[in-house]
């Protein structure tokens, strides 16, 4: 007979699941799904394990047309991306500032990027520009290339 309570998970559900089972049951790491937005995420506590991990797992998993995300988290995430992100941008001479400010040990800290106060421009095919190019601030190109848990960008207030 057929069971009408059945249900058959989703092919990304039963890797998530998969992810789970392996890595969370470990102390350190706890593995979440957010089904909306079809992001796996791996919260870890031990930040060379978070690395680990991360360059283990895929950054993304496609089923059919649906892809999935993969975020491995390190506890301290603030602090941690502050320290690519510095990392990323050192010696770049588009970047005037980094800072990290600690406000209080009941929240997180901030990263501000701060960019030279400069019009960009790059080739985009941008038929609205007798050129083809589109003008525009570093930061809103950091803003659409690099999520920002944490970072912030924004444009410095004095000019070179």
């Amino acid at each position: 007979m057929f069971n009408e309570n059945l249900s058959l998970s989703a092919p990304w559900e039963v890797y998530y699941r998969q992810v789970d089972a392996l890595f969370g049951v470990d102390p350190e790491v706890n593995v979440e799904f957010d089904d909306d937005n079809l992001i796996l995420k791996v919260y870890v506590d031990n930040a060379s394990k978070a690395e680990a991990i991360a360059q283990l797992l895929p950054m993304t998993k496609q089923f059919g047309n649906v892809e999935v995300l993969i975020n491995v988290i390190p506890a301290n995430l603030d602090n941690w991306k502050a320290s690519i992100v510095k990392k990323a941008f050192e010696g770049n001479p588009a970047v005037v500032d980094i800072q990290t400010i600690e406000f209080d040990e009941l929240s997180n800290p901030m990263c501000f990027v701060s960019f030279k106060k400069e019009v960009v421009q790059y080739y985009s095919d941008n038929a609205g520009d007798l050129h083809g190019l589109t003008s525009t601030l570093y930061q809103d190109i950091a803003k659409e290339l690099i999520p920002s848990d944490g970072i912030y960008y924004c444009t410095d207030n004095e000019v070179d």
